[in-house]
Formats: C-alpha cells, sequence, structure tokens
C-alpha cells in the first residue's frame, strides 16, 4: 500500500493554495491512502481562548465542503479529523473516507488541552473512551487525534484489536515529544503509524508557530518518511503484512 503524509498550512488561504499541490503530488505517486492534518480547512480556532458561535459554525460548513472534494485527491482513502455535532455535544471527530463508501465516523479525540493556544477543552466535548479499530476498505485503522497519542495505553489497546495502521492527525508546535509519542505508538501496537500536522505561522496568532512534520512510522518504531518544508508531502510503500508479525514480537507479545 502507498501511503502519504503532508504539512499543510494553517489556515484557509495556505491551505487553499496547498491543496492543489497535494492533489498533484498524490496522483503522481499514485496514492492508496492519504492522511491530513487535524481539522485543516479553517485556521486553527483553539487558540480563542472563548467559545464563540459565528466561528464554530464557519469551521463545520468548511470542513463539509472539503468532504465533498476529496475525490479529487484520486486516493482510495482518505483520513482526518473535522468538527462536528452531535447529541448537543461538539466534537472533534476523525473519519475515514472512501471513493466506494463515502465517510465513515471512527472516532472522536478523547484529551483535550486546555492551555493558551489550545483552549480546546473550552471548544469541544471530550469523546468517548472508545478506541475500536475500524475496517476501512479491508484495513484495520485506529485513529489517536493529536493529543490522544500521548496515551500509549490507547496504541496498545489498538494493538490488540489487530490494528495494521494508526492515525495521528495533529495541530502541533515542533517538540520532539510528538515523534517520541509516535514512535512509541507504533512500538506498543506493532502497526505502522502516519502522522500529519499543520505547519507555518498559526493565521490567528502570529507568535505561534505550527511544527510541520509528518511521519510515516513502522512496526518497530523506525522512521521511514518525514516530511520539511521543502517537501511538505511525503509517500512511502508499506507491507501490511509485517504487522501481523510484529504483534508476536517483543514487545507486543508481552502480556
Amino acid at each position: 500500500m502507498r501511503v502519504t503524509v503532508c504539512e499543510l498550512p494553517d489556515g484557509a488561504e495556505g491551505f487553499a493554495r496547498a491543496w492543489s499541490q497535494l492533489v498533484q503530488h498524490v496522483r503522481e505517486e499514485q496514492s492508496d491512502l492519504v492522511l491530513l492534518p487535524e481539522m485543516p480547512a479553517v485556521a486553527w480556532f483553539c487558540g480563542i481562548p472563548q467559545f464563540r458561535p459565528e466561528v464554530w459554525q464557519a469551521a463545520v460548513v468548511a470542513h463539509q465542503e472539503l468532504l465533498g472534494r476529496l475525490g479529487e485527491l484520486g486516493a482510495a482513502i482518505v483520513l482526518g479529523s473535522r468538527p462536528v455535532e452531535r447529541g448537543g455535544a461538539r466534537l472533534n471527530q476523525a473519519f475515514a473516507w472512501t471513493t466506494g463508501e463515502g465517510y465513515q465516523p471512527v472516532h472522536e479525540k478523547r484529551f483535550l488541552p486546555d492551555h493558551e493556544g489550545f483552549f480546546e477543552a473550552r471548544w469541544f466535548d471530550p469523546g468517548p473512551d472508545a478506541f475500536a479499530v475500524a475496517s476501512v476498505e479491508g484495513v484495520a485503522i485506529g485513529f489517536l487525534v493529536c493529543s490522544d497519542a500521548m496515551f500509549p495505553e490507547r496504541a496498545r489497546h489498538y494493538g490488540r484489536q489487530g490494528a495494521q495502521l494508526i492515525a495521528v492527525p495533529r495541530a502541533t508546535g515542533g517538540h520532539d515529544r510528538w515523534l517520541v509519542a509516535a514512535r512509541m505508538a507504533a512500538i506498543v501496537s506493532g502497526a505502522y503509524v502516519l502522522s500529519s500536522n499543520r505547519a507555518g505561522d498559526a493565521a490567528l496568532d502570529p507568535a505561534f508557530r505550527f511544527g510541520g512534520r509528518g511521519w510515516v512510522i513502522d512496526p518497530e518504531g523506525e522512521v521511514l518518511a518525514e516530511t520539511s518544508t521543502v517537501q511538505p508531502f511525503a509517500t512511502v510503500e508499506i507491507d501490511l503484512e509485517a504487522t501481523a508479525v510484529a504483534r508476536r514480537t517483543y514487545p507486543r507479545y508481552l502480556s
């Protein structure tokens, strides 16, 4: 399977400029699966400390419109997250989109920061403590949305369910803790871990800079591919059958 990760600019204008380049890359590389960053279609609004209904609604609409454009990528599977409302709750919902089945909700972000630049607990309700693998075009996929990745026991839980791939859409700075968390998720689960991030200055707060760096990490925690400001998209071939072997080896077999 050929998979693509990316780093995309923050904000609607930057995203729009980068989108056509991503479409071209994915089509040229003939990617089977693409992972987008966390809620990529609008500027990172969670830096605003007070909930604003008009900002929320604009983000919901922008991501609904993005869903209608995912087919432009030409990939069989597209993974990402978007803001949704369900039963009176506001959720950051991770999803899989396929050419055959369309939209499939998979997971809602569980762990919500509440500090400068990331007042997510004021904008969202936590998703249920349910980290269940989804079958997407025959691939066993789990999600750790950004801060969810800081809890390796969830990645291990995915591994025990037979996850072949764990997607980590992010909106983070450049701290190495994110790479450590992603590599550890692969090691404890025996799955491939893919992560995509926002990059560059935050559109609503130029004092903050997103860290970029998308990764493809193999089941042993080795980085197979990484994006950069020079190369914001990375595509690599992965062997999903390798995850079955990895789950039988150290440290995955430990109880």
